[in-house]
């Protein structure tokens, strides 16, 4: 009996562990399979700065704490300074994963920083109708050839711009197809400063380290530098400087999957199957040190800082224009030390606006304001005339200060004038000639209100109750009045 009663509960568990198995199989084969993986994609857009390499630098740690399989950097810059350039370079090759750099959407472009960015990177993809190139180095004043160079990458330079091997014409194609590669005629693309060519050969050295380090196209790498060449998609995969041409970046994942990089000199597989891609978009810091480094609201800045402490010490306990000055004399010093500026505009926009405070307690008569106006469009044009893509200054928006500030002059002016002709307003002088009006009738003695008091009048004429009287003199504190209309 015992025996059929544990055969029976053995045949019950067996029945339950059967539909148990049948019930898990049923739902995997109703549940849609989950992804293996995640890739992190980030947006480097626009002119590249510091702010924008902190984003770019800590979406890559946090796809490494998260694990990911993949970083994803879609990029369209025209440059931007070498600093930040090299942090993200260092980042990605120190990276524990892969990075894949995308110039995308189509018509966007990886010009100077970014052509190092995207070399640099363990995959380099790009969208059709896209380029890349432009890597030569500028200087502050935007020619290498005359005068200290400085290690900014910017878009194509402008053979009107200097001497440093912007000739990209015929002669340089005729130089590259030469079989002996002569020094002369390298010599000809040369910069003529001694600091022009250090810059030069250090970015040439740099740009060709990166593109061998990733078995990509260092002579034409070395050109971008060299010769500000550049390559479109086609061009680019043609000629082995990108790995992928990618219209979206499902097709760029479809392509790389199984693709072995290198990482940290480990021969890894890339894995892009069932990926789920998430965007980390910039925080709202990194939005705002963007806006504030920018050469239009840094002059602005500047202005709002200068006014307002000047204002704080013409009217001491306003508290208001001095917080309002110091806080953007400090956002405007942060800026300026992140930008690439000319100290030498930087001290006549200064002295500009000093010269137009000025005028508001010289007699002048514009003179200073002028000055100071002038001071301020010349200098405001030097001091952020560095040739390097996103960080110039447009010259309507100086002209345009400029024009608003000399209304503001041309406003005080007529103030200015307006007082003068008002003559005294206090003391004796300030009563004399003024109008009053009689508090009551009288012939002799009465009361008159004259500036919002009471005094007491003497009239040769009789004076009607509300009549205009007029100051003819004073004798201590009793006015000698006359019919306003005598």
């Amino acid at each position: 009996m015992m025996t059929l009663k544990s055969q029976s509960v053995r045949a019950i568990s067996n029945c339950h562990a059967l539909a148990a198995w049948l019930c898990s199989l049923f739902l995997l084969s109703t549940t849609p399979a989950l992804a293996s993986g995640v890739a992190i994609q980030l947006d480097l857009q626009g002119a590249l700065g510091v702010a924008t390499a902190e984003y770019i630098i800590d979406g890559i740690k946090t796809a490494e704490d998260r694990n990911a399989n993949i970083v994803i950097i879609r990029m369209d810059t025209p440059g931007g300074l070498m600093e930040p350039m090299r942090d993200i370079i260092q980042a990605i090759l120190n990276a524990k994963i892969p990075v894949a750099t995308y110039v995308t959407p189509e018509g966007a472009r990886a010009d100077s920083a970014g052509t190092y960015i995207l070399l640099a990177s363990h995959i380099a993809a790009m969208s059709p109708t896209t380029h890349l190139g432009a890597a030569t180095p500028v200087s502050i004043s935007g020619d290498d050839a005359d005068g200290p160079a400085i290690e900014r990458p910017s878009p194509l330079d402008n053979p009107a711009d200097g001497d440093d091997g912007a000739d990209t014409g015929d002669s340089s194609t005729e130089a590259d197809e030469t079989s002996d590669g002569s020094a002369d005629d390298a010599q000809q693309d040369e910069p003529n400063s001694a600091m022009g060519r250090k810059v030069l050969n250090d970015a040439i050295a740099y740009i060709r380290g990166l593109a061998e380090s990733r078995g990509r196209n260092a002579d034409w790498a070395e050109k971008a530098v060299r010769d500000a060449a550049t390559l479109t998609a086609k061009e680019a995969l043609a000629q082995n400087v990108i790995d992928v041409i990618a219209d979206d970046t499902a097709s760029l994942l479809a392509q790389i999957d199984g693709r072995e990089v290198s990482v940290n000199s480990i021969d890894i597989a890339i894995d892009t199957s069932e990926l789920v891609v998430e965007t980390i978009e910039p925080d709202w810091r990194t939005k705002f040190l963007n806006v504030v480094a920018n050469p239009q609201i840094v002059v602005l800045l500047m202005a709002i800082g200068v006014y307002g402490l000047l204002l704080e010490g013409y009217n001491p306990g306003a508290i208001y224009p001095g917080v309002a000055g110091v806080i953007s004399l400090l956002l405007a010093a942060y800026a300026l030390q992140v930008l690439p500026v000319n100290y030498v505009g930087l001290a006549l926009i200064i002295v500009g606006f000093v010269l137009i405070a000025l005028e508001a307690f010289v007699p002048s008569f514009g003179a200073l304001g002028i000055g100071g106006i002038v001071a301020f469009v010349f200098g405001a044009i030097m001091m952020f005339d560095s040739g390097i893509p996103g960080f110039g200054i447009s010259k309507i928006f100086v002209v345009s200060v400029a024009i608003v500030t000399a209304g503001l002059i041309l406003i005080m002016l007529r103030l200015v004038l307006k007082l003068r002709r008002r003559g005294p307003v206090s003391g004796k002088e300030s009563i004399v000639g003024s109008i009053g009006k009689a508090m009551e009738s009288f012939t002799g003695e009465g009361k008159i209100w004259l500036e919002g008091e009471a005094w007491a009048a003497v009239s040769s004429a009789p004076i009607e109750e509300n009549q205009d009287v007029r100051v003819r003199a004073i004798d201590g504190l009793t006015l000698l009045i006359d019919p306003a209309d005598s």
